[in-house]
């Protein structure tokens, strides 16, 4: 006979002439049939089972889940909203050509982890919700020049507080690669010709350094003073 309740611990009290009736009562319980009793204290039922044994109440029974599915970890990948938090991010508008994958890369070579987008409107839904740390178009996906694209002018108009940690690459056949000048005129951060994206990983360990030092002390005077 249990002395104490199995939810708040607290002491039983029952007399002998109520165990005795407790006792028989549990004797003539048929396999399958419970018997129950209010705690006096928490007034939470005590079942008990044909075995004289309390048992919990079923409805506060908790149903564990299964173990986490390991299939990704097998395959060595991450899905593309499991990438880690401090490891920056590439958004690439690029043709799905083969000079894309270079394009990849030649980012993933300089530490990005890399999303493609398959035309503007994908773009600026994923810029909502990440930042990036570096965006990279082709200036003739989104229109047949750079200054109808729609994703461009998103770029340009970008508030100053997003803007100026973005890391912006233009590439096209109309460009000079690190011609800092011509990406000034289209408010980018580097420009690179199509014919030279075999060294585009050279071209982004030159551009960066140079990013870095004109923007990184200004950038910390914002983060020191209170402002991004």
């Amino acid at each position: 006979m249990i002395t104490s309740c199995p939810h708040c611990q607290s002491p039983l009290t029952i007399g002998e002439a109520q165990q005795e009736k407790l006792k028989k009562a549990l004797a003539a319980l048929t396999p399958g049939k419970k018997l129950t009793i209010r705690c006096p204290s928490c007034s939470k039922p005590i079942v008990f089972g044909a075995r004289n044994e309390p048992k919990a109440n079923p409805a506060a029974a908790v149903i564990l889940p299964g173990p986490p599915d390991l299939t990704w970890m097998k395959e060595g990948r991450l899905q593309d909203d499991e990438k880690l938090e401090d490891v920056p991010m590439a958004l690439v508008l690029y043709p799905e050509h083969k000079q894309r994958d270079i394009v990849r890369e030649a980012l993933e070579s300089v530490g990005y982890q890399v999303i493609a987008a398959a035309d503007a409107g994908e773009a600026m839904e994923r810029m909502r919700f990440v930042n990036f740390a570096c965006v990279v178009q082709h200036s003739q996906l989104d229109g047949p020049a750079l200054e109808q694209s729609t994703f461009h002018q998103y770029m340009r108009n970008l508030a100053m507080t997003r803007r100026r940690y973005i890391f912006y690459i233009l590439i096209g056949p109309e460009f000079h690669t690190l011609y800092y000048l011509q990406a000034l005129v289209h408010s980018a951060n580097l420009v690179v010709n199509e014919k030279d994206l075999l060294n585009l990983n050279l071209a982004l360990r030159k551009a960066i350094p140079v990013y870095e030092e004109l923007f990184g002390p200004f950038m910390e005077e914002l983060t020191s003073a209170g402002r991004s």
